[in-house]
């Protein structure tokens, strides 16, 4: 029977695992499909910012997330999906921030959850199954 404490750990865990290769998967796709990038350049460029920083994306999407499901500095790559997730609803959603599905949902429901639980690793951190617990 696992104790109260272990429970948390394993919570973390999940969390971690979770959110990590989720995230990684939209990674991935961006690094086989490099026009998504072409793309999101685009998008920035309309907002009168840099092209370049459409490599972050790479870090938020792919380097973040292995980080996560590691476990190694945790709160830093809650941290970086956080800021990736934030930057992703700006340019892409934000006229869906108001917005209710049919059947009644946030229209950013997974964008939510991604930024929501990628601030929950921030703050809750790795959890002691981790290459580097803190």
């Amino acid at each position: 029977m696992l104790k109260a404490l272990d429970n948390e750990h394993l919570g973390k865990l999940i969390l971690r695992l979770t959110l990590g290769i989720l995230m990684l998967l939209h990674g991935i796709s961006k690094l086989v499909n490099p026009g998504s990038l072409s793309w999101i350049s685009d998008t920035l460029a309309s907002h009168g910012l840099p092209t370049v920083l459409a490599y972050g994306v790479l870090l938020g999407e792919v380097i973040a997330p292995v980080m996560a499901i590691l476990g190694w500095n945790t709160r830093v790559a809650g941290l970086l999906i956080a800021g990736n997730m934030v930057v992703a609803i700006f340019l892409a959603h934000m006229g869906q921030l108001f917005t209710l599905t049919d059947s009644g949902g946030w229209a950013l429901e997974l964008q939510g959850m991604y930024l929501f639980g990628a601030l929950a690793l921030m703050f809750l951190g790795s959890g002691r199954m981790a290459i580097k617990p803190d």
